[in-house]
């Protein structure tokens, strides 16, 4: 605490920069960014904080995990950039849709599924991958009789599934820091029963879309610009394939933490610049261009990390924790599953990873009083990051809907709150399940 706190240390007091957070992060077409720095200046005058400590604060964030991963998002965003301007992603996507034969309306949504999850997985982005993809799948799968509202559909709860399940994304990225489990364990145990439930049920979602007359839209099955695939753009795809699984495989046998992404981004740059023939000035231009557009999601985990500090000294956490344990009994973990999950869908708002943040601080005391395994922990942090904008129309809804060409926010609806209560419901059943296995 500052020389000037006006709140008691270890008490609830200590969460109003947190509750400002949150009531600020559901008003309407307010930034991340301004809820954050809101919630930071509440907390630096309760916590009575100098200037000079709040410099040295936002210094020591910049090595912070959420530091770090901020890093690594923006390296993800330059990576992604680089993929498009070497037509790696474009040589994915025809490859999936050559191999799968985009002939019939369930191949179609089978196509858009699996695109989409790589895609998004790969690049990290469920906007940029959706935007990627759109020029050169939509033409595909409209001749097969694909509606827009379907696609805007498949486009969300499949591009949430690749950000869950890519080896280097923001969310995965930061799960495992928190969690601190193998990348190998949370797939198994989280990500990928989350995930698989997720596409089994957009599968039937969209095949109900194509059956429903009430969505009647259709493609204007215009010309659409064709990117023009060489064999260099091939050769580049399959060295980028065979170093990603590489460095994947070491990162999984060697155990490697949340700093070795950093290498990994680097390495698969240098591999696209040397095999697309592409100066390397040109590479750090388009990585430079590519994660400026994360520099706003660096600043935001900056000041989540100083808001996290300030409600620390205040002992908000602490507090709370004694709070959750008193709400759902001593030695209780499926509730304290259930909790999580509600509070983490439902309760908190705002960017992925800073919900998923904001929500392993909130129970984190709890997790390690009942010493809930963070294999089952790993499953409700997902749960939190994801669930929120698939209920919620936001720009996670709203830009795979444009990119789809789509105005059904019916049908985004319709997706988003079937893939989810479906998960949710699994959520509730695992957490006393779960309790068998470990």
């Amino acid at each position: 605490m500052g020389p000037y706190a006006l709140i008691p240390e270890e008490s609830l007091w200590g969460l109003i920069p947190m509750v400002v957070y949150l009531i600020w992060a559901f008003k309407p077409n307010t930034r991340a960014l301004t809820s954050a720095f809101l919630a930071c200046l509440a907390g630096f005058f309760l916590t009575g904080q100098t200037p000079a400590m709040f410099g040295e604060l936002m210094s020591k964030s910049l090595a912070s995990t959420l530091g770090v991963i901020g890093l690594i998002i923006m390296l993800g965003a330059g990576l992604g950039e680089l993929m498009t301007e070497t037509h790696v992603s474009h040589v994915l996507v025809r490859w999936i849709i050559d191999k799968i034969g985009v002939n019939t309306e369930k191949k179609a949504i089978l196509a858009t599924i699996v695109v989409t999850v790589v895609v998004c997985g790969l690049l990290g982005t469920l906007a940029g991958g959706c935007a990627l993809i759109a020029p050169i799948l939509i033409p595909v799968v409209a001749a097969a009789g694909l509606k827009p509202s379907s696609v805007g559909a498949i486009f969300q709860s499949a591009g949430e599934t690749g950000i869950i399940w890519g080896p280097f994304t923001g969310p995965t990225v930061t799960l495992l820091a928190l969690t601190g489990l193998s990348y190998g364990r949370m797939m198994l145990w989280a990500a990928l029963p989350f995930g698989i439930i997720w596409l089994i049920v957009i599968y039937f979602v969209a095949i109900h879309i194509q059956k429903n007359p009430k969505y009647d839209d259709q493609y204007d099955l215009t010309e659409d610009k064709v990117v023009e695939i060489t064999s260099k753009d091939k050769i580049a795809t399959v060295a980028f394939l065979v170093t990603f699984a590489a460095l994947v495989v070491y990162s999984m046998v060697t155990k490697q933490g949340t700093a070795y992404t950093i290498f990994v981004m680097i390495v698969l740059s240098l591999v696209l610049t040397i095999f697309s023939t592409r100066d390397l000035n040109v590479t750090f231009k388009v990585l430079g261009k590519g994660m400026a557009t994360m520099a706003g999601t660096f600043l935001l985990f900056l000041l989540l990390n100083v808001m996290m500090t300030y409600v620390n000294y205040g002992g908000g956490f602490t507090a709370l924790g004694n709070l959750f344990m008193g709400l759902v009994g001593e030695g209780s973990k499926a509730m304290l599953m259930i909790v999580g999950t509600i509070v983490g869908a439902f309760g908190v708002n705002g960017a992925a990873v800073a919900q998923m943040q904001v929500t392993h601080e909130l129970f984190l005391p709890a997790v390690t009083s009942m010493e809930l395994p963070m294999e089952l922990w790993a499953i409700v942090l997902i749960a939190a990051s994801r669930v929120t904008s698939s209920i919620y129309p936001g720009t996670n809804m709203l830009s795979p809907m444009g990119l789809a060409r789509s105005k059904s926010l019916k049908a985004m609806l319709l997706g988003g709150w079937c893939v989810s209560m479906v998960a949710i419901v699994y959520i509730f059943i695992w957490a006393f399940v779960g309790q068998m296995v470990f």
